[in-house]
């Protein structure tokens, strides 16, 4: 099915920033673990196989909408050099991302495409309610317990 440009061009740009997270975080993840944090290791870890199930999705439907999908480009990334730096850019990428979904979700309704934008909100619902909610609680435990006591008990 020959899908709307518009939306394609959405989907690619999506398609990049998914890919980028991915990788932010899976780097953050082995950092994680290399400094002994476990803890967040896994649940970054988790977070990076989220964003590759986010990408696979959009592939999907590009393909679907006779696209083809272009995996070279990337978002440039923001390696954290302390656990809040990482925290924060992850933070930061996952509000860019829901913007993102925002603008391409309006692209959707404007090209009636209701099916892409039903996939495009199951996206913002997860990057708002889990990725960015938990990213939040993080930051916000960094605050109540000092930054000592919250690395201590992610190991």
């Amino acid at each position: 099915m020959q899908g709307s440009q518009k939306v394609i061009e959405q989907l690619q740009k999506l398609l990049e920033s998914e890919m980028s997270a991915f990788d932010q975080y899976f780097i953050h993840a082995r950092m994680y673990g290399d400094w002994g944090l476990g803890k967040l290791e896994e649940r970054i870890s988790h977070e990076a196989e989220e964003e590759r199930e986010h990408a696979q999705l959009l592939i999907d439907r590009m393909l679907f909408l006779e696209a083809t999908p272009d995996l070279s480009k990337r978002t440039p990334l923001k390696i954290g050099k302390d656990v809040p730096e990482m925290l924060k850019n992850d933070l930061d990428y996952e509000y860019h991302v829901a913007d993102a979904l925002k603008v391409a979700i309006s692209v959707c309704e404007q090209e009636r495409d209701y099916q892409t934008r039903e996939i495009l909100l199951k996206l913002l619902a997860d990057t708002e309610e889990d990725h960015m909610y938990w990213l939040e609680q993080q930051m916000g435990l960094i605050d109540k317990m000092g930054l000592e006591n919250f690395i201590q008990s992610q190991q």
